[in-house]
């Protein structure tokens, strides 16, 4: 599909490289923040599986850059914006890069490093598996990097803050918000306006990060078991099936943005131009060592080599 196709199919991706962005994720975040104001009082941010970087240029721009061009600026209580990664991204301003897996205590002890000892008061996570395109599978592997952030939420929020994760929705999804809900009285699974009616995915928005009275972050696993396991710790079959029939879990749902605003699903007729001819943009900020880099280059010599194979034979 080109530029242009795709220019007229997809409204946000149009708009993205419009407006700068890396991604047009970065209006996801946008629209939550509309909804639940989310950036209120915060001086501390973690953004986990932050590549491309989309997400830290709004963080960048919404609470960085503010702070730095207001004039009784000062370097020490500038807002301290960490990402972490396993792939590398561009620089952004104002955010501090970590390349590391967020399973990993020592990356853990990373951030806490840059933030001086204190807590984050937003931690935030736009993660994705590579889909598979079956739902359950998907669904899963999605549940469980929410919890390895959870793990990292457990270790670096300060009581009170907030956490806010890419859901798929699918049939174990009460399982997933009430064990949220043990860390959190406040979770919201929120649809921003840019994010396609077709797809599955959604937002955890948990708020006031209040941790059960004398919690030790070791014993997470045992309480997340426990949330799907009504018999008891040693019932090892964790699912959401008890949450239905008489104990039915309704879970707030709510569509944020502008709902009178671009429809994700929709296509757009291109901008108009004086010389009639519209020229698509190229992207942002291109992937600078995407995890396909090995398969394009394998591509490439095997076509260079079939077009050699194919001279030698007309030369011949």
């Amino acid at each position: 599909m080109g530029k242009a196709s795709r220019d007229k199919r997809d409204i946000y991706y149009r708009k993205a490289k419009e407006e700068g962005w890396r991604a047009r994720s970065a209006f996801k975040l946008l629209q939550i923040d509309e909804e639940f104001n989310i950036f209120d009082g915060v001086k501390r941010v973690v953004d986990l599986c932050a590549a491309p970087g989309s997400w830290s240029q709004v963080l960048s721009r919404k609470l960085y850059l503010p702070a730095k061009l207001a004039p009784d600026s000062k370097d020490g209580d500038l807002p301290l914006i960490v990402a972490i990664d396993l792939q590398p991204m561009a620089p952004i301003e104002g955010v501090i890069q970590v390349q590391g897996d967020i399973t990993n205590a020592r990356t853990i002890e990373v951030v806490i490093r840059h933030f001086d000892g204190c807590k984050a008061d937003l931690v935030v996570c736009d993660g994705a598996p590579d889909v598979t395109g079956l739902h359950d599978m998907d669904e899963f592997v999605q549940s469980q990097l929410i919890l390895a952030g959870l793990t990292v939420v457990t270790h670096v929020l300060r009581e009170g803050g907030k956490f806010i994760a890419k859901i798929f929705r699918g049939k174990d999804i009460s399982l997933l918000y009430c064990q949220l809900k043990l860390f959190f009285p406040t979770v919201t699974f929120a649809k921003p306006k840019s994010s396609r009616n077709s797809s599955i995915e959604a937002f955890a928005v948990c708020e006031n990060y209040s941790p059960p009275e004398g919690f030790n972050p070791k014993d997470l696993h045992r309480l997340l078991e426990k949330v799907g396991s009504p018999s008891g710790v040693d019932d090892l079959d964790c699912s959401s099936a008890w949450l239905e029939g008489p104990n039915k879990v309704y879970i707030p749902f709510l569509a944020c943005g502008d709902l009178s605003g671009y429809d994700s699903d929709r296509s757009y007729p291109l901008p108009k131009v004086a010389d009639g001819t519209y020229q698509s943009l190229d992207p942002v900020q291109p992937p600078i060592a995407p995890p396909y880099k090995r398969a394009l280059e394998m591509k490439k010599a095997s076509s260079q080599g079939i077009r050699e194979l194919e001279k030698l034979s007309l030369d011949s």
